[in-house]
């Protein structure tokens, strides 16, 4: 039989195109095929327990309104590489607390400090927790034990909800898109009790609703991550809740039936939701968020390839000079409350040889997910952060305040300069010895630049920040 050998290698260049063509789109599959897996664990207090946030309660928590949580989305990249967002419906994570959990995920997951994002949503209706604004809250022996107790339990179920959350991996897609929402009112320019009388109320603000949407593989969502840069501060009475974010999540998770909804808390560190205080406004503006994120995951979203970049430093933050011997004797003789208790215990720090602390190694951290930023800072940072982080890198990246460690109000340069309680006083209600010295914004924006430049995560060409 004669073969006609040009026929024959059209055929052959026609199979070898299409094998390469189908190897290509398994490629590109295999490049969008992110790992993902969620978990949740109730940390409603089995009893009642002094409530976070305010320095003028006197006792425990009353009634439970809602429970509380502590939540997971643990990631892995098609390389392989592993990650988890943490979030809680807690005041803070101090120092103390947040480096235990991080070193127990090291040691079962080998997670590094770069691969975990410990987020709160500053809830000040949730449990105190042990090394965390000690000095203002008026708590006997035995409640500083109970403190301390469900602080150690909740060491242990941080770990455990990593764990089930790692567990639970299996295939999924990432998508992600900014929503807006309103209710965010700057403290510092509009009073609350001036609010009725305001007609043009005054920034600076970032109305953003950070969203990702994490679809199984059959297009089920398994996960919402969402934020808003806010006071969870509606509620300040003796009921346990979640405030605003906790109604958001419950909105959500019932809205989407088997979806996990993840609350992180923004750069709101001088943003109240207002008017507040009843728990319908806090069931309004918990509604109202999860309006804005049900429209964004409604609407198209930008799919994210899977690759995933970390990266951490510490930036070491300078205090100003603490105040003499002198002068803690003077301040105790006026002062009272937590003030009082804050003086106090310098001078007695002081008299017994300890040494004052002169700087704060304050974290910052950036994610990359797939061409998606995330950028985290610790304390409670004020919204001018988020905004020229936005300058810098876009409009669309997400800013975390409140992450890793929570040990003081992280004010801007012009805050600094104006005072008040975010720039001046607040110092007293984390037990610092003075506040910050006036380099920390521009120490803080240089450091995020170096990080990402670290990641791949691009500038935009008019940033005005040098390196």
């Amino acid at each position: 039989m004669k073969i006609n050998f040009s026929v024959f290698s059209v055929i052959l260049m026609v199979l070898f195109s299409n094998i390469s063509g189908q190897a290509r789109i398994l490629d590109d599959q295999a490049s969008l095929q992110w790992k993902a897996g969620v978990s949740k664990i109730d940390i409603t207090p089995k009893e009642p327990i002094w409530m976070a946030g305010y320095g003028g309660r006197d006792h425990p928590f009353e009634e439970v309104i809602h429970p509380i949580w502590i939540k997971a989305l643990a990631l892995e990249d098609a390389s392989g590489k592993q990650a988890v967002l943490i979030t809680a419906d807690l005041l803070a994570m101090p120092k103390a607390l947040s480096d235990r959990i991080r070193l127990g995920l090291k040691e079962r997951h080998g997670l590094s400090e770069a691969q975990i994002i410990i987020n709160s949503s500053h809830s000040h209706s949730g449990p105190v927790l042990e090394n965390s604004l000690s000095d203002i809250y008026p708590m006997n022996e035995a409640q500083k034990q109970q403190v301390s107790h469900y602080s150690d339990a909740l060491v242990d179920s941080m770990i455990r909800l990593v764990d089930e959350a790692f567990g639970a991996l299996r295939p999924a897609h990432l998508y992600v898109e900014n929503g807006v929402t309103r209710f965010q009112v700057n403290r510092r320019n509009n009073p609350e009790n001036q609010l009725e009388s305001i007609a043009d109320l005054k920034g600076p603000n970032d109305y953003a609703v950070p969203v990702i949407r994490v679809n199984e593989e059959g297009g089920d969502i398994m996960a919402i991550v969402f934020g808003y840069a806010c006071h969870p501060t509606v509620l300040g009475d003796y009921r346990l809740s979640g405030d605003y974010p906790g109604f958001a999540q419950i909105e959500l998770e019932k809205n989407y039936p088997g979806a996990t909804a993840l609350f992180f808390q923004g750069a709101g560190a001088d943003q109240n939701p207002l008017p507040r205080r009843t728990v319908y406004l806090a069931q309004q503006y918990g509604k109202s968020l999860a309006a804005a994120v049900e429209r964004v995951l409604s609407e198209d979203m930008k799919q994210l390839e899977a690759t995933m970049q970390t990266a951490y430093a510490e930036v070491n933050l300078e205090l100003t000079e603490a105040p003499s011997m002198e002068a803690l004797s003077k301040f105790i003789e006026s002062a009272s409350g937590y003030q009082k208790r804050w003086a106090t215990r310098l001078e007695e720090e002081r008299s017994r040889g300890m040494e004052t602390i002169k700087s704060y190694p304050f974290p910052v951290q950036v994610w990359k997910l797939g061409d998606q930023p995330i950028m985290t800072l610790g304390g409670e940072t004020v919204i001018s952060y988020a905004i020229e982080l936005k300058k810098i890198f876009g409009p669309d990246i997400f800013v975390m305040g409140y992450s890793n460690d929570v040990m003081a109000y992280i004010p801007s340069t012009t805050i600094l300069r104006e005072g008040g309680y975010e720039g001046a006083s607040s110092q007293m209600v984390y037990g610092l010895p003075s506040t910050w010295a006036s380099n920390i914004e521009i120490d803080i924006l240089h450091e995020f630049l170096r990080l990402a430049d670290q990641v791949g995560v691009s500038r935009l060409e008019s940033s005005l920040i040098p390196d």
